[in-house]
């Protein structure tokens, strides 16, 4: 008979794509994604949601670990989040968390909380960021980490907020028939003229036009919203691989 595999550790950003079960449930989207729109969510969609949520969080983990590391813990404290924030704005995902946390409304150890990006007030993730806690401490366990409390509250806040405005960007290109605005960073030097982005992939040219009814998000919808609410880097083509994998042999209807 041969021997149960050990628990598996996290190596890397890749180890997000070889869980055996995703932490966060096609269901858990479509409840988030009811709280948003009254569209039809694909079986895609809801998987792409759940994928990309959960690439997202792998990689705020993983930053937080290393920042732990640095201090040889191994129990991941707030410190650790705000460290990892602060030291990658592809992380800044869950703003509208920091209100309501008491970890972004204080300096803790000299950490500056990540600067907050002005948006319209909206749907707000807060509310139900209880239904993330499950998926947040199952990813914990599949990186081999420990959170207290507090920390987990954070990520639960945190991925329930991305997973809402995925939800929200999502049926705003369903009503639009497609996306105009891409997220996007450009680092410039002070005193110099700010240097052009660079030239969008053809496959994000793709999706700046949709094809379908207007009542039901795809999975191509994800992707378009995956494409606004993350910064064009290491993390969103992450985010889009692990998103069209979920969906591959999943029917779009």
């Amino acid at each position: 008979m041969t021997a149960k595999p050990g628990r598996p550790k996290r190596r890397g950003p890749e180890t997000a794509s070889v869980m055996d079960v995703p932490p966060f449930k096609p269901s858990l989207a479509r409840a988030v994604f009811r709280d948003v729109t009254p569209m039809h969510v694909s079986g895609s969609a809801a998987r792409a949601a759940a994928a990309v949520t959960r690439t997202v969080l792998t990689e705020i983990i993983d930053a937080a670990r290393r920042a732990a590391a640095e201090e040889a813990r191994t129990r991941l404290i707030p410190r650790d989040l705000l460290s990892a924030l602060g030291r990658n704005i592809e992380l800044d995902v869950g703003d509208e968390w920091y209100a309501h946390s008491p970890t972004f409304n204080r300096l803790d150890g000299g950490v500056v909380p990540p600067p907050k990006r002005s948006r319209p007030p909206k749907q707000s993730g807060v509310v139900g960021a209880h239904r993330f806690e499950a998926g947040v401490k199952k990813l914990l366990r599949s990186q081999g980490a420990t959170a207290v409390p507090t920390m987990v509250r954070d990520l639960d806040g945190i991925a329930s907020v991305f997973m809402t405005r995925l939800a929200r960007d999502a049926a705003m290109v369903v009503r639009e028939g497609g996306i105009k605005r891409f997220g996007t960073v450009v680092l410039a030097t002070p005193g110099e003229p700010a240097p052009p982005p660079p030239p969008l992939e053809d496959s994000l040219v793709a999706l700046s036009t949709r094809t379908g009814d207007r009542r039901t998000i795809g999975g191509n919808d994800i992707l378009s919203a995956t494409t606004i609410q993350l910064f064009d880097g290491d993390i969103r083509q992450r985010a889009l691989a692990e998103a069209r994998e979920a969906t591959q042999n999943v029917s779009a209807g």
